[in-house]
Parts: C-alpha cells; structure tokens; sequence
C-alpha cells in the first residue's frame, strides 16, 4: 500500500510545477526579490508543514511506514521526522553552492532576466527526475553492498577538500565546455535567442538550439554533478528511501526561488563555503564511522545548524568591501538582453521559432 503514498505525493509535486507554470509564471517576467523571498517562504512553509505529515506517517506506521523491513528497524514518528529535516537542511544547504555556479552560467550567456525563471523550471525537472533514479541506485547499492557507504562517505571528504582547495572563478568558459560542445554535434547553436524558445531555423533552413537551450542543458548537468555529493551526503542522515526522496524534492523545488532571493546577495555570503567543506567533511565522518560512533538525529541536526550558523555569522561579520562586492555582483548576475554581446542580442517570437 506505500505505493498509493508515493504515488501521491508525487501527483502532488507535478500538481505544484502545473500551477507554477501553467497559472503562477503563465507570462515570463521579471523575478524580483520580493517576489522570490515570497516563494522562498511558502516553499520552506509547504516543507515544514511536509514534516508533519512524515510523523504521522512513521508513528502510526501507516501503509508500513516505519516498520522493520530487513534494513531499517522501526523507526518512529519523532525520529523520522528529525531524519526528514536534517537532510532537508543538508540539500536545501548545499544547493546554495549550485546556485554560485548557476548564476555564473546564466551570467556567461547574458541569459535575459525574464527567461531566466523559464530555464530553472524546466532545469529542475529534470533534476527532479534524475535525483529520482539516483536515489533509486543509490538504496539499492546500500541494501545490497553495506560497503557501499564508506565509498559514499569517501566521495564527501573528497569533495570537501577540492571545495576548499578550489577558487571563486574556475576560469573554465562554459561555451567550450564538455556538454556544450557535445551538444552542437547534434544541434547547431543559434548565436540569438529567440524568445523563449529552446530551438529555432536558422536562414539555411537547419532547425538550431537556441542559447537557452544549451544553458538549461549546462543547468541540468552541474545538477548531476552536485547529486553526486547531495545525495550521499542524504544518505549518512538516513537511508530510508521515501525520506530520502521527499527531502531531496522539497530543497529542488525551493532552489529556483531561492536563485532569484540570493543571485544578487551571494557576496554578502562569501564564507557560507567553508561552511558547506565542514558540513561535507562532519557528513563523510559521520558515514565512516557509522559502525562505530552513533550520532542521534537530533545531535546531527543540532551540528548541522551551527555549522551553517556560523558560516552565515562571520560572513555577515566580516562583510567583503564595497568594490568586492560590485565585482562580485557583476560576475553573478545575470544581465537584461539590452547588455548583451551583440551576437547575443534577443530575437523576439517568429513563426520559424520552436517552443521548449
């Protein structure tokens, strides 16, 4: 019977992304800051709201929930939903690194702001439905190989350390990289946007990929490779699948509206990245050890907070100077098409231009 649960709460995503597109952002427009701290809100009220929903689920073992399947043991509502919400900090806290790397991307390709909210809906999506199969992967890798979380917790002190090691600025440009040259051997690449299409027809008659096409190809493949440390990171708070997955979905889902609530504060957060290495590197640790040290939920969740606490503390203590922070804006934000490159100037709607 847990299927008819899963099955609902996945009606109930797809029912949240038909609203957003279909009523909410029917018309592409401007993001503004208020209107992103707006949903930044409701989207962490909906997740909080979520954890009630896992405590009556777990306590009252309803459709088996909770009980002892051969790898959990029975897990209570309390615990369940302090599992839930740990690993909602984690992923909601790590996407805030995907969002430097994100504003880069649409920043290189002078993405114009109101088609910027076109790409993240369907960039997570995407992730939506590949952060599904890893996690699939990922539970049946655990179930069947137990040493499979000591390669899990190895990747996390792995990432740790070239996250502290690595710069601001890759100095990597995104127009060459592997997917956008994989891409074109497919597609060629329009030198305009046209609207908010993903493909157009150039003059020769080729249909063509439009820039915003490869951005959110670009958007979908930095998801993966940040999966690649999120979801591990999910799995040393539990490795119940269904919480997993909902954590996982709840932190997506608010990463759009969050991009647009930060993409011009990210300065203001400039040591929140140390933050994330220690959090990463406390996660890989407490993977590593797991046989040996037990940490509660509560425990874990308490250190998880402070370490964020305090990343959050000293960059607002120690603020970058007025000049760092205006090169630092210019570098992340994304600019309006009227400051674009000149072979990247906006074409408006056509007959010949394809929808995405």
């Amino acid at each position: 019977m847990s299927y008819l649960v899963w099955t609902a709460f996945v009606a109930m995503i797809c029912g949240f992304l038909a609203l957003d597109l279909g009523v909410f952002n029917k018309k592409d427009h401007v993001i503004g800051v208020r209107e992103a701290m707006r949903w930044t809100a409701i989207w962490v009220t909906v997740a909080m709201a979520f954890v009630g929903v896992v405590y009556v689920l777990y306590d009252n073992q309803v459709a088996g929930f909770g009980q002892p399947d051969g790898t959990h043991g029975v897990l209570q509502g309390t615990e369940a939903a302090l599992l839930f919400l740990t690993g909602y900090l984690v992923e909601y806290s790590l996407s805030i690194d995907n969002i430097f790397v994100i504003a880069l991307l649409i920043s290189a390709f002078k993405v114009p702001r109101k088609y910027q909210h076109r790409v993240l809906f369907w960039g997570i999506l995407g992730a939506l439905v590949m952060r599904g199969m890893m996690i699939a992967a990922g539970t049946a890798l655990i179930r069947n190989f137990t040493w499979t979380m000591y390669v899990f917790g190895g990747i996390l002190i792995v990432s740790a350390v070239k996250m502290a090691l690595s710069s601001d600025d890759s100095g990597k440009d995104p127009h060459n990289s592997w997917v956008a040259r994989t891409a074109q051997k497919f597609y060629p690449l329009s030198p305009k946007f046209h609207g908010k299409s993903f493909l157009t027809t150039l003059p020769d008659g080729r249909r063509a990929m439009t820039p915003l096409l490869l951005v959110l190809l670009l958007v979908e493949s930095t998801d993966v490779f940040f999966a690649v440390d999120s979801i591990p990171a999910v799995f040393a708070v539990t490795t119940d699948p269904f919480l997993v997955f909902t954590s996982n979905v709840f932190a997506i889902m608010g990463l759009r509206s969050l991009f647009f609530a930060l993409a011009g504060l990210l300065g203001a957060f400039h040591h929140l990245k140390y933050a994330l290495v220690a959090l990463m590197a406390f996660i890989g640790v407490k993977m590593l050890a797991a046989d040996y040290i037990h940490i509660a939920p509560a425990l874990s969740l308490a250190v998880i907070g402070v370490i964020l606490g305090v990343g959050v503390a000293t960059s607002l203590a120690f603020p970058l100077s007025a000049e760092e922070q205006a090169a630092h804006e210019r570098k992340h934000r994304g600019d309006d098409h009227e400051h674009a490159a000149p072979d990247a100037v906006e074409k408006p709607d056509d007959d010949q231009a394809a929808g995405g």
